[in-house]
């Protein structure tokens, strides 16, 4: 496990690499002793180094929550991060929000559902039933994945590893949810959750399509895991967090000039253009 002052030294690394938009090289590879506990350790200690920044924490993303994706990363469960305040888009319906895509290293887009808590869960008992209670409402949600560490060696080539991913905050950057309206807010309870469905259209040609069904088979799981998983770390998710329930789509690469459209039929449609 590695010792704190190793944590502070590589969550530091991440905040300049947030500052400065370039990526630093996986610590897997120059910490090969790396656990995935090392990993939510550093996580941890970048956002306490963003709190401290003014940032304020608005909720938390689950990710690889396919079962492809844990395969191929070789674990049996997802992983999670945390949102912050300055990570928030808002979408309103009929217009096209614009993003910078100077707030990323190397933007990608994928379509997810997010859970709108107005009450707390707290682990480690946490059902589905106890989830659909304490939410407000169901909402569609894109996620901006990012790498402050580099996806891919630049000498190797080698893919990073879980450690880094998780560490790079489950690689969160940004979160775009309807901006209040109603159109936007479906009750879980009343909602076939794993039928939600959306297509994702890039420049309007539909590169993704995909069912809520992907995530766990219904996303109501992740959040009941996720509170049971915050558990020991003595964390709980609070009433008025975002949580987003996880990817049910590949993601997909952005840079400036695209033009995005998340289509959830019934639940709306989001739209956006990176500038």
């Amino acid at each position: 496990m590695f010792d704190d002052a190793l944590v502070q030294q590589l969550a530091a690394e991440l905040q300049r690499a947030q500052q400065t938009r370039t990526q630093v090289e996986h610590f897997s590879k120059r910490h090969p002793g790396m656990t995935i506990e090392d990993g939510y350790r550093i996580g941890r200690a970048w956002v306490d180094l963003e709190k401290a920044a003014g940032k304020q924490v608005i909720g938390h993303k689950i990710g690889l929550t396919s079962r492809a994706m844990q395969i191929s990363s070789q674990i049996d469960e997802p992983d999670y991060g945390t949102l912050l305040d300055d990570m928030l888009y808002t979408a309103r319906a009929g217009e096209v929000l614009e993003i910078p895509v100077k707030n990323f290293i190397a933007p990608r887009v994928e379509v997810e559902l997010a859970f709108v808590l107005k009450a707390p869960l707290a682990g480690p008992n946490v059902t589905v039933e106890d989830v659909l209670a304490a939410t407000e409402y169901m909402t569609p949600a894109i996620e901006i994945i990012d790498a402050r560490i580099e996806q891919f060696d630049h000498h190797t080539k080698v893919m990073r590893k879980v450690y880094d991913t998780i560490s790079d905050n489950a690689a969160n950057a940004g979160i775009v949810i309807g901006a209040g309206d109603p159109a936007f807010k479906a009750d879980p309870r009343r909602t076939n959750r794993p039928w939600c469905g959306a297509i994702l259209r890039q420049n309007g040609a539909v590169e993704e399509t995909g069912l809520a069904a992907g995530v766990q088979g219904d996303p109501a799981i992740g959040i009941a895991w996720l509170a049971n998983k915050l558990a020991p770390w003595g964390e709980t998710l609070q009433a008025g967090e975002i949580v987003l329930a996880g990817s049910f789509t590949r993601p997909v690469a952005a840079k400036a000039g695209d033009l995005f459209e998340a289509d959830y039929g019934p639940l709306g449609s989001l739209r956006f253009r990176f500038v």
